[in-house]
C-alpha cells in the first residue's frame, strides 16, 4: 500500500474515534480534533513529517546560487535568528508599498525577486511553501495577531463575505463545515473550526505539506466548486479572514492534520 493510501485509510479509522472538544465561543485550534497519537506526531519533531519541509526550507534560506550576492540569511540571519516571531505572526499585513494586501508568501516571494534577483515564483511553488514553512516555524508557540483595524476592516468584510458564500454543485460555503457542523463527522473526518495557526501543514491524507490556500482549492474541489486561481485576491481575502478568526491561537507550523 502506498504511502498515501495508508495515509488516508489511518485518518478515516483515527478520526471515527476522537472525541470532539466542547467548543466555547472562542477558537479552537484543529490540534484539540485530533487524537493523542497524532498530537504526538505533531509534537515530536523527529516524527513530524512536516519537519522534512522545514528543513528544505532552511536550505533555501541559506542558499547563496552561483553569481549571486545575497542569500536570505544575509538580512535575517543565519537560521533566521533576527525575523521577528511576532512580526510574523501578523500575517497577513496591510503594505501600501507592496499593492495593500500582502500574504507571507508574497512578502517571501517579493524578497526573492527583488533582493536575491531571481525570478520569481508561482503562488504555491513547492519552494515558496517550504520557504514560508520555515520561517513560519520560526514563530512556532507564538500567538496569531492578525491586525483587524484601520485598512484591514474594508478587507475583512470582503473575506467573511466570501466565507459566507455558497459555492459549487453543492451549494456549501466554509461557515457550514467549521461554524454550523465543527465537531461533527463528515466523509470519515470531523470537522473543525477551519483555524489556519498550523499552515503550512503536513496532510496525512495527501502525504504532503499544504498551505492554507491550497488547502482552500482542496475543499472548493470536494463541494464541486471551481478553485479561484492561486495567489488571487480571492483566495488572499479568504487567508486574512480565516486568519483572523483564529487570532490568539499558538502557530503550530508545521501542524500535522488528517
Amino acid at each position: 500500500m502506498s504511502r498515501r493510501r495508508y495515509g488516508l485509510l489511518f485518518a478515516l479509522i483515527m478520526a471515527m474515534f476522537v472525541s470532539p472538544p466542547i467548543v466555547g465561543a472562542g477558537p479552537v485550534s484543529g490540534y484539540a480534533f485530533l487524537d493523542e497519537s497524532t498530537q504526538a506526531m505533531q509534537d515530536d519533531e523527529f516524527e513530524n513529517p512536516g519537519m522534512m519541509t522545514v528543513e528544505r526550507g532552511a536550505e533555501l534560506f541559506h542558499e547563496l546560487r552561483e553569481a549571486e550576492e545575497y542569500r536570505c540569511a544575509d538580512c535575517h540571519g543565519e537560521d533566521g535568528a533576527k525575523l521577528d516571531p511576532e512580526a510574523i505572526a501578523r500575517y497577513p499585513v496591510f503594505d501600501p508599498n507592496l499593492g495593500g494586501l500582502v500574504t507571507l508568501q508574497k512578502r517571501l516571494n517579493y524578497c526573492w525577486e527583488i533582493h536575491l534577483d531571481r525570478f520569481p515564483l508561482m503562488p504555491g511553488d513547492r519552494e515558496l511553501t517550504a520557504l514560508e514553512t520555515f520561517v513560519r516555524h520560526r514563530a512556532r508557540g507564538v500567538p496569531v495577531n492578525i491586525r483587524t483595524d484601520g485598512e484591514m476592516a474594508p478587507l475583512l468584510t470582503e473575506g467573511e463575505v466570501l466565507y459566507n458564500t455558497r459555492f459549487g454543485q453543492l451549494g456549501m460555503s466554509c461557515r457550514h463545515c467549521h461554524l454550523q457542523h465543527q465537531g461533527q463527522m463528515l466523509r470519515g473526518q470531523r470537522l473543525s473550526q477551519g483555524q489556519s495557526n498550523g499552515f503550512p501543514e503536513y496532510r496525512l491524507g495527501s502525504g504532503r505539506i499544504t498551505s492554507l490556500q491550497q488547502r482552500i482549492g482542496e475543499c472548493f474541489v470536494s463541494f464541486r466548486a471551481e478553485p479561484f486561481e492561486p495567489g488571487s485576491r480571492e483566495l488572499d481575502l479568504l487567508e486574512l479572514y480565516v486568519g483572523s478568526r483564529g487570532n490568539g491561537l499558538p502557530i503550530e507550523t508545521p501542524a500535522v492534520r488528517f
